[in-house]
């Protein structure tokens, strides 16, 4: 009987300690979550998202950035710039391998508490030894564990999503700079041909062949042109600093930024409808990580109340007695169990919040999933819309007015207008350009926001901040 009684002690012993190594021997590995989410959104870090901890992975990472640095920056070197250098990418993998960590201790066992009494009284002396561990613990490890695994599945999607988020601010801000240096060449030269107006309506006035009205228009389209040209370069500057910042780049590494003359050519054909098609639903990332919420929901609501309303605590009792007057020690053993007893509180009021909190998350996944299919129409409307007005600019609006800039230098040549007519119709073409220069990154920026949304972080596409280059006194150079 009393072997029978051992093998029974040793068999729960065993038991306990297979659950709690099994609870113990959860590991969590960081660069397997950042190689889950480059699978995720290849479009986006194309394999390049990694984790920096040691100084071998900084140094190369500083080579990268100074290879990059050496050549005008292009949208996709951008991208992988502020990948391997911008610490806000390196925050994101951080946070999230902090949520992960935290997800993955609460589906751990907490660990036995040892008590340990002596006590004292006359000749005897009593010491109390108590291995306590908690016997729900046990019980809903598995259900904790499978929880603890679906939020760390929703860390590593919500990583994904930042990431996302991160790169298309980077392709914007890299799109706005490259536009507003764009345009600030052009608003010069609006200034230059304004300032030669200005100057040649004082010397014929000078010498009486202009009026002081005719002279007073010139000088006054200058002066709104030197406005604009000053606010023009302000934005060029502000587009240019918002792109240090989403690239992470230091005061000595913003010196070396050059970027490209002009923005992308537009793509010989629009992205077709089709695309959006295949673009199935339930690999959206907004989708993925709503379905994760409301499973998680769903396991929690009955655990969370059995956790709130019952609490098992099982322990190992060994005490010895000691009785110096007799010279003599006694041992006893023995379990001991403590359950709280649900008499005043049997878990309403958390039964109401844990229905609240399931029904929040189906609602959450009802909605991104209607919305999913509008946001993808929106996008692409925006998108195909853009592309359309550029390559009206590009096709049709720029040529025609180059056609009538030549007919007016053969109209000046033959003496049949004036220099002033000239001038008025050389601004008048540079701000045809500058306006099929905002056409172009309105595009590039619909194309940005489009493919945000294919992948389920849909945004808007963004105001171009270009400085229209057109004075509101362009009348009086006609």
């Amino acid at each position: 009987m009393k072997t029978n009684t051992m093998n029974a002690r040793g068999k729960l012993a065993t038991a306990i300690l297979s659950v709690l190594a099994l609870g113990a021997c959860a590991s969590l590995d960081i660069d397997q979550a950042v190689d889950d989410a480059n699978r995720a959104i290849p479009a986006f870090t194309n394999g390049q998202l990694e984790v920096a901890r040691t100084g071998q992975q900084h140094d190369q990472r500083a080579r990268v950035t100074r290879e990059l640095l050496a050549a005008p920056l292009g949208m996709d070197d951008a991208v992988r710039l502020a990948l391997v250098n911008s610490p806000t990418v390196q925050a994101l993998i951080a946070q999230a391998w902090s949520e992960m960590a935290e997800a993955n201790q609460a589906g751990r066992v907490g660990n036995p508490i040892f008590t340990f009494e002596r006590i004292r009284s006359g000749d005897e002396l009593e010491i109390g030894r108590l291995l306590t561990i908690g016997l729900l613990d046990l019980i809903t490890l598995p259900a904790r564990q499978s929880m603890a695994g679906n939020r760390v599945e929703q860390a590593k999607v919500q990583l994904a999503a930042n990431v996302v988020e991160h790169v298309n601010r980077v392709r914007q801000a890299w799109i706005n700079a490259v536009a507003a240096q764009q345009q600030l060449a052009y608003a010069e030269q609006v200034g230059r041909a304004a300032r030669a107006g200005a100057e040649l309506a004082r010397r014929m006035e000078q010498v009486g062949n202009f009026s002081k009205l005719q002279r007073a228009r010139q000088h006054a389209f200058y002066a709104d042109a030197a406005a604009q040209l000053a606010a023009a370069s302000h934005v060029a500057t502000s587009a240019r600093e918002e792109l240090i910042r989403q690239l992470g780049l230091d005061g000595e590494q913003s010196v070396l930024l050059r970027l490209p003359e002009r923005l992308p050519e537009l793509p010989k054909e629009p992205r077709g409808p089709a695309e959006l098609g295949r673009a199935a639903l339930d690999q959206r990332l907004d989708i993925r990580l709503a379905r994760l919420q409301l499973d998680v929901a769903g396991r929690a609501q009955g655990l969370n109340l059995l956790n709130t309303v019952f609490d098992v605590e099982l322990g190992r009792r060994h005490d010895t007695r000691f009785d110096n007057a007799g010279g003599t020690r006694s041992v006893a053993r023995g379990w001991e169990a403590e359950i709280r007893l649900p008499l005043f509180d049997w878990g309403g009021a958390q039964l109401a919040a844990m229905n609240a909190r399931s029904l929040l998350a189906a609602t959450r996944y009802d909605a991104a999933v209607r919305a999913a299919g509008s946001q993808l129409r929106e996008g692409y409307s925006a998108y195909r819309t853009a592309y359309d007005i550029a390559r009206h600019y590009r096709d049709e609006v720029v040529p025609l007015r180059k056609t009538i800039s030549d007919e007016n230098v053969l109209r000046y040549n033959g003496m049949l207008i004036g220099v002033f007519e000239l001038l008025a119709d050389a601004r008048d073409q540079i701000a045809t350009v500058m306006a099929a220069i905002n056409a172009q990154q309105q595009f590039w920026l619909a194309n940005a926001a489009l493919a945000s949304t294919l992948v389920g972080r849909p945004v808007t596409a963004g105001t171009a901040r270009a400085a229209t280059a057109t004075p509101s006194g362009a009348e009086a150079g006609h």
